[in-house]
């Protein structure tokens, strides 16, 4: 949208000072025809851009401008960077307040025809991330783990780990990022130790070649890994992404208390918390299923996939599907999370679906169904 990339353009000006127009296209992927067009729209607005030729020139805002486009204080300038989430999680950091104020203020200063369009895209879009029939997460020390992000502060916390015992366990954090995931909050957040002398290698980092640690690998195998505290899989990390290969998932709403110490600690060296998140989110897929099965699908059955099954099992279903036969029934490989998870999710299908292996699968869906008839008889 142009007026948002007319933003971009102001935006890129006053936070980095002259760019050339070949800087500006390719920060913003458009042509450099396109930022000239651009600037001369801006300028006719009334936003004092000028250029300087010859190789060392470029555009620039007129000195001063800066404080006159928008007037934010520290706060309002951070919340800018968390604009993308819907209000109520803002809110829900403690920065609801201080985003619409910064808000306020880039509206009001944006020349009128900016200023109109924008206002446009609030009156007709609206983002409602949590899905459909989940209720939305309000954990209880959101703030307070936010505030420790924020200003990188240690934090002690108690926490309630996955599974049928679902044991309290205490930890000592050194929190780097928050992460929400379809109206849940997760903390991407690593062990705290004390500074270690120079030359000393830290605990949580493995050594070369050495598999990182996965306390996790214990839990009960059927838990949500989501639902606790998990690392991302082992691997061998490259000597800069060492300091991080203790990094751990915490599930918010599972911190039952929490202490925020005045000691402050250094943020691991080039973390990158969205590359993490996805790493994990990836990994933690491939550890969700622990087998397969293979099952025969009925034609109203293969429609039912996407409504019964994960995404990733009924995209595994539909790709491992085999020709129909002359009833029009299919036969498939489909990952399976655990017998007991398998029996609850093919049970919807009732009729139509029929596992053939493994037997002990079989054998449950037969018992479950028998119990089921017995009960209604």
């Amino acid at each position: 949208m142009r007026a948002s990339r007319l933003l971009s353009v102001l935006l890129l000006l006053q936070g980095r000072g002259r760019m050339t127009a070949r800087e500006l296209a390719n920060e913003l992927d458009v042509s450099v025809r396109t930022v000239y067009r651009d600037v001369e729209s801006l300028s006719a607005a009334g936003v004092p851009v000028y250029a300087d030729r010859g190789p060392a020139g470029g555009y620039q805002l007129l000195d001063g401008y800066r404080t006159r486009l928008t007037g934010l204080t520290g706060d309002e300038a951070e919340s800018l960077f968390v604009a993308g989430i819907p209000e109520p999680a803002a809110a829900e950091l403690g920065l609801g307040s201080v985003l619409a104020a910064a808000q306020l203020k880039i509206m009001a200063a944006l020349p009128p025809e900016l200023r109109t369009r924008a206002g446009r895209i609030r009156e007709r879009v609206h983002l409602d991330a949590p899905g459909w029939f989940h209720e939305v997460e309000r954990p209880r020390h959101l703030t307070g783990v936010a505030d420790a992000v924020w200003n990188q502060r240690v934090i002690e916390i108690r926490y309630v780990r996955a599974g049928s015992a679902r044991r309290e366990v205490s930890r000592t954090l050194e929190p780097h990022g928050l992460v929400l995931k379809t109206g849940v909050w997760y903390l991407a957040a690593r062990p705290h130790t004390a500074p270690l002398e120079e030359g000393t290698s830290h605990p949580h980092a493995p050594a070369q070649g050495t598999p990182a640690p996965n306390p996790s690998a214990q839990e009960t195998p059927h838990a949500n890994p989501l639902a606790q505290e998990t690392p991302p899989a082992a691997r061998q990390p490259n000597p800069p992404a060492r300091a991080a290969a203790a990094m751990r998932t915490y599930r918010i709403s599972r911190i039952v208390a929490l202490t925020t110490r005045d000691e402050h600690f250094e943020r691991v060296d080039d973390f990158d918390l969205a590359a993490y998140w996805q790493d994990w989110s990836d990994q933690y897929r491939e550890r969700l299923y622990r087998g397969e099965a293979v099952v025969r699908f009925s034609e109203r059955g293969l429609f039912l996939l996407g409504y019964y099954l994960g995404p990733v099992a009924a995209r595994a279903a539909r790709a491992n599907a085999g020709p129909p036969d002359a009833e029009g029934w299919v036969r498939t490989v489909i990952p399976i999370e655990s017998l007991t998870h398998a029996r609850h999710e093919l049970l919807q299908f009732g009729i139509d679906a029929e596992v053939l292996e493994p037997v002990e699968l079989r054998t449950l869906l037969a018992e479950t169904a028998q119990a089921v008839a017995r009960l209604y008889a």
